[in-house]
């Protein structure tokens, strides 16, 4: 599946700027200010050679740094074909903004290299990722207090670990090495719930959509998630997480997965675990059974249903596709999965869209939470875990003293004490504390949505909460 070829089309870095000059003008932002945040600060090219087969391949990666009112800097790194400059500027302009709105005190960077992984083997790989990391890390581009990649398409917990060893390698006496990068495996310095927090962040927004009926009305929907027919598309890390929780502990039904080579249907739902061991078993969705598969999948993200999540590309819905999109709610999990010409259209059509900057932010809190633990050498919960249990016990046995005695007839339910007892580890506070960003994030935007008349969307509402945090940041500096 590729991104639209249509000339007429804005490219991805004029969507992002199309959608934030929409947001600038309606704030009234100092001569010189607005410009300040919209470019982009600096980006790095850097071409490199790796002996390969028997000969040297030559190799393009970027590293753009767009805003750094807040350091470090954050963003991911991708492997991909497509990456190209404009495309790395407009991602780091997105988490800057994506940063700003969820409360996440970084800067916005992103980082890609020209590279189809499939060409190469794990060893290839490793000695590819570890010059291009050379190359970053000898100019401060990756950097705990500068600069702190984390995974992105084409990349995962072991590139990042390749990273995080190529640093301290460079580095031998920066104690806080392992918070160069974030996405790191638990046992090389990563935090749990890292892989699963993109779709986990997906979910917790929808809930929070979900929690006020009035937004729930004007998608057109009402009531809960429960029973919604979902189509995804793309069942990456993103799409698989999203997909997972939605239908095991939302009661959400997956109706449509559209992947690279096709899509599959079943209005009854699909079972998103046996349809993800296929895709990592062939490579793709044709041929699973259990299914009506379709050969033109992007058809699908025509289709009906309650609710549609991209969790793929960008541009996928533009302005060619837009009016013929039947979604009333549209959660862009990928980055740009919505283009400003297919923005348009559908706003036009009344669809509501909770935008990529809120909705995949869950990813970058995470990494927030990694690169802390991080610096601070201890893992989450270790301190007071036990601690908090001592506390639950003392109420238990009091309660079970009360209940001994014959003159008071009750019990406590099945299930109470053991839930009660168990005291938060890592896991539980880092989906705690992700729960509780995606709440606050999604209030502010909607009290900006609700309150105003010049604001007719979320996505306008996300960029004036962000622009002015990040206004204020220059402020602060004297700008």
């Amino acid at each position: 599946m590729t991104s639209p070829t249509n000339s007429a089309e804005p490219s991805f870095r004029d969507s992002v700027d199309i959608m934030f000059n929409r947001a600038v003008a309606l704030m009234d932002l100092p001569p010189g200010l607005e410009e300040k945040i919209r470019v982009c600060n600096a980006t790095y090219t850097v071409r490199f050679g790796v002996r390969l087969r028997g000969k040297i391949e030559t190799f393009t990666g970027y590293r753009s740094v767009h805003s750094e009112h807040m350091e470090p800097v954050k963003g991911g790194i991708r492997f991909a074909m497509g990456v190209h400059q404009d495309e790395v500027e407009a991602l780091a302009a997105l988490m800057t903004y994506k940063c700003a709105l969820v409360e996440v005190p970084y800067g916005g960077s992103k980082g890609g290299l020209r590279i189809n992984p499939r060409d190469w083997d794990d060893h290839e790989m490793e000695l590819i990722t570890r010059r291009f990391a050379y190359e970053l890390i000898k100019r401060d581009m990756i950097n705990p207090a500068q600069n702190v990649p984390a995974p992105d398409m084409g990349t995962g917990e072991r590139e990042m670990a390749w990273i995080a060893d190529q640093y301290k390698r460079m580095n031998t006496t920066d104690i806080n090495g392992n918070a160069c990068v974030t996405g790191k495996p638990p046992n090389a310095g990563g935090i749990a719930g890292r892989v699963e927090a993109t779709g986990r962040g997906v979910q917790y927004a929808l809930r929070e959509f979900f929690r006020h009926s009035d937004d729930v009305a004007s998608a057109g929907l009402s009531g809960t998630l429960d029973g919604k027919r979902v189509i995804v598309q793309g069942l990456g890390n993103v799409g698989y997480h999203a997909a997972k929780f939605l239908s095991e502990e939302d009661g959400a039904k997956i109706t449509a997965i559209i992947e690279r080579d096709g899509a599959l249907q079943d209005e009854a739902g699909l079972d998103v675990e046996a349809i993800s061991q296929w895709i990592r078993s062939n490579g793709g969705v044709k041929g699973y059974k259990g299914a009506t598969y379709h050969e033109d999948g992007a058809a699908l993200l025509e289709a009906e249903c309650d609710i549609l999540i991209p969790a793929a590309l960008e541009g996928v819905i533009n302005r060619d596709n837009a009016p013929r999109v039947q979604a009333p709610l549209i959660i862009e999990a990928a980055n740009g999965p919505i283009t400003a010409g297919g923005d348009e259209v559908l706003r036009d059509k009344g669809c509501i869209i909770i935008p990529d900057m809120y909705a995949n932010a869950g990813g970058v809190t995470v990494s927030y939470f990694e690169w802390v633990k991080n610096l601070s050498h201890i893992r989450f919960g270790r301190m007071q875990r036990r601690a908090e249990e001592s506390r639950h016990q003392l109420i238990v046995d009091e309660l079970e003293r009360i209940s001994a005695d014959a003159s008071i007839k009750w019990t406590l339910s099945d299930g109470f004490k053991d839930k009660y007892l168990r005291g938060a580890g890592e896991l539980e506070l880092v989906r705690s504390g992700l729960d509780d960003t995606m709440r606050t994030a999604y209030q502010a935007m909607r009290e900006v949505w609700r309150s105003r008349d010049d604001v007719q969307d979320l996505r306008t509402a996300a960029y004036l909460v962000s622009i002015g945090k990040v206004a204020d940041s220059y402020r602060a500096k004297g700008l």
